[in-house]
């Protein structure tokens, strides 16, 4: 038997990727793989099956075989809890100083832990750092990274306007004293970031695409097809930071008119998409 080795700094990360995973078995691998592809390895992923009920946990540790030991951990939830619970369960399990979360049918380009932990161990009072996303058709080739790559610091003006850090793209410190409001099953992402940029943690984001939807992020199917109830959760969200005196009550209804501006825009574009689709067909 071969002895244990420590994780080399040089090819590995002190980093935990937490996968939350409903009947997602047609997508999980690629999205493990690009995990798997990264120039700095995270040291751990953990994969936690929200209850599917169809097969999806027989498939993850199907997968998990298909790797290294211990790389991959599979997590039984008991019930079904949505995205929350499932991210706040794996974050539990999480054995390093750092926590990633991917989606399970999003993916990552190779150098995205790199490059975010070259931020994290030159500052390691940042609380979060992030960056782009975009949306590309499944099995195409990442983009390059474009220099010169810069990290900008996002304050609580940022988080008025709108979510600056997409799900799949934020590594955090795994000792903050927050976790997702399993309470939300919609923008719960989004109330988590601003609990943790409002209450005065330092954030920021790396201008480069590094991590890729394989949908349009809203109107195309799952949760985000529902504008209303998109709309509605935004609302709670602006509520639950006011209730909790994180933002003040001139914030809150400049957050809010800013959200009714976006609703509209988005439902002009998902209209402008309906048509064309329309007269493609």
């Amino acid at each position: 038997m071969k002895p244990h080795l420590p994780p080399d700094p040089s090819t590995t990360a002190p980093v935990s990727v937490v996968i939350p995973c409903y009947r997602c078995a047609g997508t999980i691998a690629a999205s493990v793989a690009s995990v798997a592809a990264q120039t700095r390895r995270p040291v751990e992923v953990i994969l936690v099956d929200d209850a599917s009920g169809d097969g999806t946990l027989d498939a993850l540790h199907a997968l998990a075989e298909l790797h290294p030991p211990g790389w991959v951990v599979v997590v039984a939830a008991p019930a079904n809890g949505g995205p929350s619970r499932a991210r706040n369960l794996g974050w539990e399990r999480a054995s390093q100083p750092y926590v990633a979360f991917l989606d399970a049918d999003d993916t990552w380009a190779p150098q995205k832990i790199a490059l975010q932990m070259e931020v994290l161990e030159a500052d390691p009072d940042l609380a979060l750092v992030a960056h782009r996303m975009a949306v590309r058709e499944r099995g195409a080739e990442t983009l390059p990274v474009r220099p010169p790559v810069r990290a900008t610091a996002i304050g609580r003006r940022r988080f008025l306007l709108n979510n600056p850090f997409p799900t799949a793209s934020v590594v955090l410190r795994r000792d903050l004293p927050f976790r997702f409001n399993e309470r939300f099953r919609r923008v719960e992402d989004f109330l988590l970031w601003a609990e943790i940029g409002f209450s005065g943690y330092r954030c920021a984001k790396l201008n480069q695409v590094l991590a890729y939807w394989h949908k349009p992020t809203f109107g195309a199917g799952g949760l985000s097809a529902d504008l209303d109830a998109m709309h509605r959760a935004g609302k709670e969200v602006r509520r639950e930071l006011l209730r909790k005196g994180l933002v003040t009550p001139a914030e809150h209804w400049f957050a809010r008119s800013i959200g009714l501006v976006r609703r509209t825009r988005r439902r002009l574009l998902l209209a402008m998409r309906s048509r064309q689709t329309g007269i493609a067909s």
